[in-house]
């Protein structure tokens, strides 16, 4: 089978599902109306809230929400078979991930832009908003780890990626410094700088790599690379965000967009074929890179691209304050995960497109590939040609790279650039990674602070050296420890388990806010959703303590990581039946008057 039958009807129920669907949304369950002024007009203050033109908003929003979920998931669930993954985010994304952060964006706008855990204190109980808080918190922690875990095994003893991922980090600051202090406003210009450096630093990493001092500074081992990632995190938290954060997230959105959009014309032109099958044996358990079976494991894996409960921080964190009217977010809530889906798809496809005995090669260790039976059909010449060997580079990472090299070097004219290519993919997806890892530690900062601040005021205090100092080394420290001593495949299980229960939350949420604005009677746009969502997710999370961490802690030497795994995913567990009973108890309380709250 060729991708051509897969990617065109794709894209045609994603155009249909935004033009209907979408609309009966916008105009019956949230009744968007642009005469209700916005927190960025009621509260602008030229800073956080201000008035933002749709399309650039929708840029910023897009490059916020799209970390290396949608990339790395759809990889790893190749292993079920590609048509379980691809079903699963073209229905995911149309009915519940693009529905959740279209709502949730709503409802943070009629509220003062104000977090989902503020959201959920109001609208369903103060014990709601506090267990959503721990939950946020948790839940960055693992997601952090997860997405690091990736970039870490595809680029330990890589000296080409790394130089091409650290050439990043100074284009970024010198971006941010040319349009703070020397050139305010001459965006086109440091825009030009910013990706030439970027192109220039996949050409040329490969004569650094070659050199002997490049190998000796860039060449890191897993253990190296994972204190790197996480001083990197610690520095970015702490800047200002317009030295490293911003010009980082805007740069990386030049490069998803038009990475993903030369990917889906290279996909349309090529139309490679799909050596991976419909579904495969390890549907029924036994899979090397996911444990477990189909049902549930396939829908924690794919934990961005069908629906991500990460997405819930974003659309009630900047993008509600920068919203110029209601109308908008429709676009920009529903459509960008919309884009997200794609993103996940295209990926599928990429991954499908290795032979098995090459996706395998790459995804698990030589230990485990020598009992699987396979062998390597394309990788050894591949490895050749890129100069580095991937094979037992698990993460998803290395595949998705491969698969995406293999197809932009069969188009015309790129024959002989594969090598290119694959570094090229590395940085789109590091980039991918970083900006998640970065703006994750911020979040989970300001949480940890509000925490804080509780014992003293001076620690809560966001522009207090010491404290930010402080929150910042916990939380780094608490992801870094997960990555270090973690593999992928009980961090991305993790990971998955997180993000999904979260999104189980925020659909809840959701409801309940749909309910007190008096228009209850569209609350099954979010209770559908969420119900498939619990079941698949509860029963992965119990599944995964019983059958992954239980046995892990009775191992010699694993019994601390074992256990810690376990009370993590049980905390989370917790966390979000208390926010299901909760909001369950409300929904017998009276309705208030009907009509959405003023802002």
């Amino acid at each position: 089978m060729h991708a051509l039958p897969l990617l065109l009807p794709a894209l045609a129920v994603l155009a249909i599902a935004y033009r209907y669907y979408s609309a009966f949304l916008a105009a019956r369950v949230l009744v968007l109306d642009d005469t209700r002024p916005t927190p960025a007009h009621t509260l602008h203050d030229g800073q956080n809230y201000h008035p933002t033109n749709r399309w650039v908003l929708f840029g910023h929003h897009f490059a916020a929400i799209t970390g290396a979920g949608p990339l790395i998931g759809p990889v790893l669930a190749t292993q079920f078979g590609f048509l379980p993954g691809f079903l699963w985010i073209l229905v995911g994304v149309c009915v519940g991930g693009a529905v959740h952060d279209f709502v949730i964006l709503t409802a943070s706008i009629r509220r003062g832009g104000k977090s989902l855990a503020e959201i959920a204190r109001t609208e369903v109980s103060p014990l709601a908003g506090l267990v959503t808080s721990v939950a946020i918190l948790f839940i960055i922690v693992i997601a952090l780890a997860g997405l690091g875990v990736a970039v870490v095994n595809a680029l330990a003893e890589s000296a080409w990626g790394v130089f091409t991922i650290a050439a990043s980090i100074p284009l970024a600051l010198a971006m941010g410094v040319y349009l703070h202090l020397w050139r305010k406003g001459r965006v086109g210009e440091a825009t030009a700088f910013g990706v030439v450096g970027l192109v220039a630093a996949v050409v040329f990493g490969r004569e650094v790599a070659a050199s002997a001092w490049g190998h000796a500074v860039f060449s890191l081992t897993r253990g190296q690379l994972t204190v790197a990632i996480a001083a990197y995190g610690f520095v970015a938290a702490v800047l200002p965000v317009w030295l490293l954060l911003c010009p980082r997230d805007y740069l990386s959105a030049f490069m998803k967009l038009g990475t993903i959009g030369a990917l889906v014309v290279g996909v349309l032109v090529v139309n490679p074929e799909l050596h991976a099958p419909a579904i495969s044996a390890f549907a029924d358990g036994g899979g090397p890179i996911v444990p477990g079976k189909l049902f549930p494991f396939m829908f924690i894996t794919i934990a961005c691209g069908a629906i991500s409960g990460f997405h819930a921080l974003v659309a009630s964190g900047t993008t509600p304050k920068m919203i110029d009217r209601e109308s908008d977010a429709r676009a920009i809530g529903y459509g960008c995960m919309l884009l997200e889906g794609l993103v996940g798809i295209v990926a599928l496809i990429a991954a499908a497109s290795l032979h098995p005995g090459d996706y395998y090669a790459i995804n698990v260790s030589a230990q485990k590939y020598a009992g699987l039976g396979l062998s390597m059909v394309n990788l050894e010449a591949l490895q050749h040609e890129i100069g580095e060997a991937v094979a037992g580079r698990p993460g998803g990472a290395v595949s998705l790279a491969v698969g995406m090299a293999q197809v932009f070097a069969a188009l015309p004219g790129m024959k002989g650039m594969l090598a290119y290519w694959y570094h090229f993919a590395i940085l789109f997806e590091a980039l991918f990674i970083l900006t998640t890892i970065d703006t994750g530690t911020r979040v989970a900062r300001f949480l940890v602070q509000e925490f804080l601040g509780r014992f003293h005021p001076k620690l809560g205090q966001a522009d207090w050296l010491p404290g930010t100092l402080l929150a910042t080394a916990l939380v780094v420290t608490a992801w870094a420890t997960f990555l270090y001593t973690g593999s992928i495949d009980t961090i991305w299980p993790m990971f998955g388990i997180a993000n999904q229960l979260l999104a189980v939350a925020a659909l809840c949420i959701g409801a309940a806010v749909l309910r007190n604005e008096g228009r209850g009677r569209y609350a099954w746009v979010l209770l559908a959703p969420m119900a498939v969502l619990a079941t698949t997710t509860l029963s992965a999370g119990v599944l995964s303590i019983t059958d992954i961490f239980v046995p892990m802690a009775a191992k010699p030497g694993l019994a601390i990581k074992g256990w810690l795994n376990a009370g993590v995913t049980a905390v989370m567990l917790g966390c979000v039946l208390v926010i299901l009973g909760d909001a369950a108890r409300g929904w017998r309380r009276p309705l208030p008057r009907a009509g959405a709250p003023a802002a």
